[in-house]
């Protein structure tokens, strides 16, 4: 009796560290205010994936540098699994080109875990342009170089330099004009105030339906699946694409195992049709890569703004 008492006590024992491993919270950190594509994002997979992994999963908002600052706090993060960062692509392939002092090492700093989402940007003509197809707003700006403005969600986003890769495409010199997010730049494309928008399908998508603005194209190599009947780009005769994407990342030095494991229940939950449908209604793809993957797109992207970025001559402050 004594022998089985002391064996299962030391079974018990045995097992406790796992079990306890199990039961720790995996905190997804995420550099924007609650609300947002990335918010909305990271709380689907959460809710999923505290089914999957059997762990508690919350989401941490911690806004602030356009997601920078809480990949300073992921850099420094025990690589357990435990801390992990809904990054768009933005804060890891353009603002090494921007930042002299950036506190991270995109490739070095991080682990790459999960591609979530790719997206694409639309270009939106509000009534402060004329009626009429993307090149008749082009001509017009060409026609009134004063008035060639469009309006992003911040200077050194990727909307940002993808309105100048548009002006340069099409032989029109653009003029960017940054504010403080998507909502008041989309206000100000509703008022007339500026004539083109180049952002997030998210942020006018509602607009256009509504009759308000009119998304004239999409710069995606194939149209996107929230707005059917926009011509892209290149369909237009502009010889120009681009994406972005968002991918979930662990602190430097996580292991192989732990990777996959939340790879895999990322996976299960992006193959649920009302995940998929609510990422949609953002203007969002579902699409979900692995770690390898995540990480050659990451290099690639990196890769393919640097000649862009360093010709426009902008530095963030």
């Amino acid at each position: 009796m004594k022998r089985r008492h002391f064996a299962a006590l030391a079974g018990a024992a045995l097992a406790a560290p796992a079990a306890l491993a199990q039961d720790r919270t995996i905190r997804i950190l995420v550099g924007f205010p609650p609300g947002g594509s990335a918010d909305v994002i990271a709380r689907l997979l959460a809710e999923k994936m505290r089914v999957s992994l059997g762990q508690n999963v919350i989401v941490e908002n911690k806004p602030g540098a356009a997601g920078r600052l809480v990949l300073g706090e992921l850099k420094r993060a025990a690589p357990d699994g435990q801390t992990l960062v809904l990054s768009p692509s933005g804060a890891m392939v353009i603002a090494p080109w921007l930042y002299s002092n950036l506190p991270y090492d995109p490739v070095k700093d991080f682990t790459p875990v999960s591609r979530i989402v790719t997206f694409d940007f639309a270009v939106t003509a509000g009534p402060g342009a004329p009626q009429g197809d993307l090149k008749t707003v082009l001509a017009w700006m060409k026609a009134n170089p004063t008035k060639a403005n469009y309006a992003t969600s911040g200077a050194g986003t990727v909307p940002h330099f993808a309105g100048l890769l548009l002006g340069q495409a099409s032989g029109t010199p653009l003029t960017h004009v940054a504010y403080r997010g998507g909502a008041p730049a989309a206000q100000d494309l509703i008022g007339g105030q500026i004539p083109l928008m180049v952002d997030t399908a998210s942020e006018t998508i509602e607009h256009h339906k509504a009759g308000k603005v009119r998304i004239v194209a999409v710069t995606g190599e194939q149209r996107s699946k929230s707005l059917p009947d926009v011509p892209t780009l290149k369909e237009q005769g502009i010889n120009m694409a681009a994406d972005a994407f968002f991918g979930l990342y662990g602190p430097p030095g996580m292991p192989a195992d732990v990777v996959n494991r939340i790879d895999r229940a990322v996976a299960d939950a992006l193959k649920d049709p009302v995940i998929q449908e609510k990422i949609y209604v953002f203007g969002l793809v579902p699409n979900h890569a692995p770690a390898a993957d995540l990480a050659a797109t990451q290099v690639a992207h990196l890769k393919r703004w640097e000649a862009p970025i360093k010709a426009s001559g902008f530095k963030a402050e």
